[in-house]
Order: structure tokens, then sequence, then C-alpha cells
């Protein structure tokens, strides 16, 4: 990385499955990343738990005795649902709440293998940067080819004009965990022009969550 500014990565959001997937690749890229995390004395910000790939980075990056942070709404947490969280725990009421709470309290996102869930959580960060909610870098995890089909459908999406390509520069990809957090560290935010005079209001409530709601 000669020559390229390099970003400041405290603390990476994760989002991946609950399940462990098919593949057992998965499951051993999910504890490489959070080696890597760790040695890089990265810090995690995730989902809360220990199911699936979830509990594989998490426990990865506290082995590694790096700070690990489980977001996870209460509704969760009924019954031991998801299993005990490895590290410190925030519950919160919604869904929302938690997004909007990974997004404030991480500087990078990565998102490995995962179903709906990781999906929704990797298109609203990405929405969210094209609206210059904020300019933090994101990235997928691309193991054994898992995310071609949605890269390709991303890049069909600029051919046919619904994403531009400044847009899709905002979407990283990688096929090793130590490439991806290079690239992450060295990621230049381009904000649209017209996006970028958006204003968003911070709440006035006590507790100072990000109210997304658009002043024009």
């Amino acid at each position: 990385m000669e020559g390229v500014s390099v970003r400041k990565i405290k603390k990476i959001c994760v989002f991946c499955g609950a399940n462990s997937g098919k593949d057992v690749a998965f499951v051993n890229a999910a504890f490489y990343l959070g080696e890597v995390l760790g040695k890089r004395k990265i810090d995690l910000v995730y989902g809360g738990g220990k199911l699936g790939l979830m509990g594989c980075v998490s426990t990865a990056v506290a082995q590694h005795e790096r700070q690990v942070l489980g977001i996870i709404p209460s509704a969760f947490t009924v019954n031991n649902l998801v299993g005990e969280t490895c590290g410190k725990e925030i519950k919160v009421a919604t869904m929302q709440e938690r997004l909007v709470m990974m997004m404030e309290l991480s500087d990078a996102f990565i998102a490995l293998p995962g179903g709906f869930g990781t999906l929704e959580e990797l298109f609203q960060m990405i929405s969210w940067a094209q609206l210059s909610v904020h300019n933090k870098p994101i990235g997928v995890l691309n193991i054994n080819g898992f995310f071609n089909g949605l890269l390709s459908f991303v890049d069909h999406a600029v051919k046919q004009e619904f994403i531009t390509p400044r847009a899709r520069k905002i979407l990283i990809s990688a096929t090793t965990a130590d490439e991806l957090v290079d690239k992450l560290q060295a990621f230049r935010f381009e904000s649209d022009p017209a996006l970028s005079k958006l204003k968003w209001s911070p709440s006035s409530s006590q507790k100072e969550k990000l109210d997304l709601t658009l002043r024009l």
C-alpha cells in the first residue's frame, strides 16, 4: 500500500449469517477474518449471539484480546434464542435502532455470507453512504464466489443506469480477509455533489440517536 493514504480503522462491523452455511470454507473464513482483525488491533461490532458465522468471527476476535460488542434486539434475547454474546452486549428495541447504532459505532463494514438479514444490512449501509449519511467503507468478503451473483447484479444495474458508476465504487469486494481490510483502509469516499448537500439532522432526544429524516 505504498503511496496510498491509509484510513485509520479501529472498529469494523461485520454482517453475516446466523447459520454456518453449506461450505466449511465459510466457517474457516469467518474465523480467519476474526484473526486478521485481532492481529491488526481492530475491535468488532456485530449483531450479537454466538450462532453460525456470527459466533465464529466474534470468538476469533475475542481470542485475540480485542473488544467485541454485540448489538442485539431485545426480542432475540428471550429464551436465549441466539446464544450468549461473546463480549459486551447492548440491547435495543428494534432492528432499525440496531443498524443505526452499528453505523454510528463502526469505522467500516464487512459482509460475510449470509441470508436476507445480512443483505438488508449490507444494502442499507450502501444506501446511506450513497445519500451521504456516512462516508465509511463497505466491503464483501467473497468466499468461494458466494457474492459473484450479487456483484454481477450490481454491475448489471449500473449498465441499466439505475446505479451510477460513482455509487458503484461504494461497494468493495475481495476474496481474502487481508486484501479486504487493506482495501477498506485505502478507500476514499467520493460523494455525489447533489446528494452531499442533503441535510440529515440529529434527533433532539436525550439519547441523541440519529434521525434519518431528510431535511430539504
